[in-house]
């Protein structure tokens, strides 16, 4: 089976080029359909479609509002019918442990393995299935993976390098020294830290906070919060809350920043993160699962959690670095998402991964 006659099944939660949390997933498969001769996604919902022309997209119908057992319905009826049409080599299940399981009676029938992208420290019941269906699982890192499986295989993120890259030109000195976060508006966060930690900095060093993203249903409390903490600390002045923007517009926040600030505690490796540093941004991160990759610079990037005192040290040493110290530490975080977590790279991975069962061992990022 060489790359160009493969066709491939793919489960995908969202396929919209336009979201701001899963746009990046049209990207994904549009770097797999230039190696793949075919690929049919199923999709719980549907927005603008971008996709190469060798793929096709069937939603089950979230995005019309329809319940779980008629889309249910619909996701039996479209996956009988791809079946029946075509002969699979694999299946790709991004993030999507539920169709592994609904889809695994017919996709044994059709002896099509499945391959499942699974990113989360959360360990659940689903994924513990859904690991006993897949013929592998693939992950970005160890600590995105915490189930104990022989099926896995650590293959990196895939952040679009050319989308993600450094601006043309720097960034004029007499601009505030920005700071930014990308991503949804939420407790697991802790945007709390980095607004406390704007009250630390004296004013007059003109740092500048935006927060890139909005809040789900559900945190809508959680971002009113943050917006009264603001306003009662007499920030609003150097905080913007710019609201959610469309995925191709993401790479543009942090080409217009100095800093990138991650101060959720999810354990594994956050794709934001990755893609800030592709820009050539430096960040500053109390993630721990970053702590190996940014220990040359640890006592600078990495900062303990839920701790405003040490983040705001961290960016003041950063707005006090000379411009050309820290455009060369954002070439240094750039080379690192160029080797390890390119998109380029990962459909390689993949590619490999769905002929033989195998990464390439020659560019695996497994621990030893």
């Amino acid at each position: 089976m060489t790359e160009r006659t493969i066709r491939l099944l793919l489960f995908n939660l969202m396929t919209d080029a336009d979201d701001s949390n899963l746009g990046f997933t049209t990207d994904w498969i549009n770097a797999l359909a230039a190696r793949c001769n075919a690929i049919d996604v199923v999709t719980m919902q549907v927005g603008r479609l971008a996709v190469a022309e060798n793929v096709r997209v069937y939603s089950v119908g979230k995005e019309r509002g329809w319940g779980e057992a008629r889309r249910a319905l619909v996701f039996y009826r479209i996956l009988f019918r791809l079946l029946r049409a075509n002969r699979y080599d694999a299946c790709f299940a991004h993030m999507m442990p539920l169709f592994v399981e609904m889809g695994a009676p017919l996709l044994k029938v059709w002896r099509v393995p499945v391959v499942l992208w699974y990113a989360h420290k959360s360990v659940s019941l689903q994924l513990r299935l859904a690991e006993k269906i897949a013929w592998r699982v693939v992950t970005a890192s160890p600590e995105s993976f915490r189930l104990p499986s022989r099926k896995s295989r650590v293959i990196g993120h895939g952040v679009d390098t050319q989308l993600f890259a450094p601006p043309p030109a720097p960034r004029p000195a007499d601009q505030p020294f920005q700071v930014v976060s990308v991503g949804r508006i939420a407790p697991v966060k802790h945007l709390e830290t980095v607004i406390e930690a704007l009250t630390l900095i004296d004013p007059a060093h003109g740092l500048q906070l935006r927060l890139v993203g909005q809040a789900a249903p559900g945190d809508e409390a959680y971002a009113a919060r943050l917006r009264e903490g603001v306003r009662a600390r007499g920030l609003g002045a150097r905080v913007e809350f710019a609201g959610a923007v469309n995925h191709d517009r993401v790479a543009a926040m942090y080409q217009s920043a100095d800093v990138m600030v991650n101060t959720s505690r999810t354990g594994s490796i956050d794709k934001a993160v990755l893609e800030a540093m592709a820009c050539g941004l430096p960040v500053v991160t109390s993630n721990e699962a970053f702590a190996p990759m940014l220990a040359p610079w640890g006592d600078l990037l990495c900062v303990p959690p839920e701790s405003p005192v040490a983040l705001a040290a961290s960016l003041e040493r950063l707005q006090a670095m000379p411009p050309d110290d820290r455009a060369a530490l954002g070439r240094a975080l750039r080379e690192i998402v160029v080797r390890d977590h390119s998109l380029e790279r990962l459909v390689g991975q993949l590619i490999a991964i769905f002929r033989t069962g195998e990464a390439d061992a020659d560019h695996s990022l497994e621990r030893v």
